[in-house]
């Protein structure tokens, strides 16, 4: 049984997306099988074989980079696995988020554990005891092209060298190494570059953005419900047999989703054929939120195809008696990067459509509802410049969403001259992903005192249990008051995955 109690086990198959986003949030422990031990013990025996028999190989026993054709004696090959971290940790800015850097940590573990990169279990071990006792290496944010830079930051702090976190705080690895009941390890040849290689930095930071796009997607078409049952929109548009027609399966989702969030609403049953037809922001909630949860799809098939891929360079391949070493390009996440691009534009254009959505429900012009939402406005200004946060930070990902894989740069001396800069669209993925949150926040929070002027006529299902669950922490608006603390309210409401679970209680099977 691959999963038991709070206990992942990395064994026969590699780790999916939801898996490596579960131990990032410390959520699950992780343990290697032995079919995954058995790998790396055979890759490190080859590796092991190719340094007796004087072979020369990439990594192993020569420079790295531009320095491939230095050849290494003996004697230096545990000093290069050192100095290899020590000189590829260059990373500046503020640290990585402490799941991402778990994320990264899993991944890396994870890819490992395919055994053909020859790495020394050691450092797996030391990888999977630091994930378990809370151990999170300090972590720098800037400085990846696509790999290199992380893991070797992480890799530091399994030497006990750096700045990592324990118990949330920030200190000495080798202290935190301590404070853990663990100490540092040694590096044998080769080790260095298997934890600065590969695409692990990449898919780890992958593995997060995903997970997280798949709940803000939930929660967009949630709260959108909200909007459309405010705003009396006309149920034809999500009519199950008319969306047929038009069978893109995220779009099919959205709108069985809709319509679970909407049943039973006595708001919409008084309000058809008010209209022959909403605005598009209303109307074809079906058709954007699907055309995103269908990239969605697109970017978990890359994500969990890049965690069944080796990605280090050199591979070895075979046993001891029978190997084969390559040097090869699978470090390049040229798939993944795109990917993540992808998903940036997908989760952006959520973002888009709720600003326009939350646009109409604080304009009078076209709601029929009191001006920006509160009652004696003039002397209050209600809902009003909540829209313009909103349209600031739909304009912001408007930036964020433009793609980084076409923007290739040269490195290592023209012997890297075509990197996929993967991490940072990773990265800026995960804060259009961010801004998302909060701009559907604001939407929340816009519906939810939308739905105050509609009397006591029965809201839906699901748009009633997630109207009372945020009058729990944010109460009805009734004037003017500090604005803000209900924001930021709202989104620690759409970041609690137990208020996510509730909701699927509430109107079932969501996505």
């Amino acid at each position: 049984m691959r999963e038991k109690q709070d206990l992942i086990v990395l064994d026969e198959q590699p780790l999916r997306h939801g898996e490596v986003d579960r131990i990032a949030a410390g959520d699950m422990r992780l343990e290697l099988g032995p079919n995954a031990r058995a790998r790396l013990v055979n890759g490190r025996a080859v590796v092991d074989r190719i340094i007796a028999l004087g072979q020369r190989a990439y990594g192993i026993n020569t420079g790295l980079g531009a320095l491939s054709d230095v050849v290494l004696q003996p004697g230096d090959l545990a000093k290069l696995a050192r100095n290899t971290l020590l000189s590829h940790a260059c990373g500046m800015g503020e640290p990585l988020a402490r799941n991402q850097v778990r994320a990264v940590m899993t991944a890396l573990a994870n890819d490992l554990c395919h055994g053909h990169s020859g790495v020394s279990p050691a450092v797996v071990d030391q990888l999977v005891a630091c994930l378990n006792a809370g151990v999170t290496p300090v972590v720098p944010s800037q400085g990846s092209v696509g790999y290199i830079v992380h893991g070797a930051h992480v890799g530091l702090t399994l030497i006990g060298v750096g700045e990592a976190e324990f118990g949330n705080v920030r200190m000495p690895a080798a202290a935190a190494l301590d404070k853990a009941g663990l100490k540092p390890i040694t590096l044998a040849a080769k080790d260095g570059l298997c934890l600065v290689n590969g695409t692990r930095d990449l898919t780890g930071l992958a593995c997060i953005a995903l997970a997280e796009a798949e709940r803000v997607t939930d929660w967009a078409d949630a709260v959108a419900a909200m909007s459309f049952e405010a705003l009396k929109g006309q149920t034809d548009c999500i009519d199950a047999d008319l969306l047929a027609l038009k069978p893109y399966p995220g779009l099919l989702q959205t709108g069985a989703n809709l319509r679970r969030m909407l049943e039973g609403s006595a708001i919409l049953a008084a309000a058809k054929g008010i209209r022959t037809q909403d605005a598009l922001s209303i109307r074809s909630i079906p058709q954007i939120h699907g055309a995103s949860r269908d990239q969605i799809a697109h970017v978990r098939e890359q994500v969990n195809t890049e965690l069944r891929s080796s990605s280090d360079n050199p591979l070895v391949l075979g046993t001891p008696n029978s190997y084969r070493v390559i040097s090869n390009a699978h470090p390049h996440g040229q798939s993944l990067a795109i990917a993540m691009d992808l998903l940036a534009i997908a989760i952006a254009e959520l973002g888009a459509a709720a600003e326009r959505r939350l646009d109409r429900l604080v304009n009078p012009l076209v709601n029929g509802l009191p001006p920006f939402l509160v009652e004696k406005s003039g002397v209050n200004s209600g809902m009003m410049i909540a829209q313009y946060a909103a349209a600031s930070i739909a304009s912001e990902n408007r930036i964020l969403a433009q793609p980084a894989v076409l923007d290739s740069v040269v490195t290592s001396g023209l012997q890297e001259d075509d990197v996929n800069l993967g991490v940072p669209a990773a990265l800026k993925c995960a804060k259009v992903i961010e801004n998302v949150t909060r701009i559907l926040a604001i939407e929340l929070i816009l519906a939810a005192q939308a739905l105050e002027f509609h009397g006591e006529k029965a809201r839906g299902r699901g748009t009633d249990h997630l109207h009372r669950r945020i009058r729990q922490r944010v109460p009805r608006y009734a004037e003017d008051r500090f604005l803000a603390p209900d924001l930021a309210q709202a989104e620690a409401f759409l970041k609690d995955r137990n208020e996510a679970e509730g909701l699927r209680v509430a109107v079932g099977a969501f996505s």
